[in-house]
């Protein structure tokens, strides 16, 4: 079994910053591609952006230049530095990662509960 647990979302005003983690736990013997999604109300999941196991970021064209994706792999984290934060950044956020199980011995793809982030005044 394999979780995903992230934290850090909240309410923040137009311009401002936060930070999201995600911390993989379970039978994991390695990680290969992390990422961030996001759902607004109303809306379809969409990308935020993603990370190699290498380092290799990603990211969609409405958070370039705001937003960092980063990863520890020895501690199995993903961070997501938010900056210049936008209303229509408001949405539940996801992160994601293809694990490596021992049982079976394949990539899954396990996501985490979410957390939202609210911008507003």
């Amino acid at each position: 079994q394999v979780q995903l647990v992230e934290s850090g979302g909240g309410l923040v005003q137009p311009g401002g910053s936060l930070r999201l983690s995600c911390a993989a736990s379970g039978r994991i013997i390695s990680i290969s591609d992390m990422g961030w999604y996001r759902q607004a109300p109303g809306k379809e999941r969409e990308l935020v952006g993603t990370i190699t196991s290498g380092g290799s970021t990603n990211y969609a064209e409405s958070v370039k230049g705001r937003f960092t994706i980063s990863r520890d792999n020895a501690k199995n984290t993903i961070v997501l530095q938010m900056n210049s934060l936008k209303p229509e950044d408001t949405a539940v956020y996801y992160c994601n990662a293809a694990v490596l199980t021992p049982t079976p011995y394949r990539y899954l793809a396990v996501w985490g509960q979410g957390t939202l982030v609210t911008v507003s005044s």
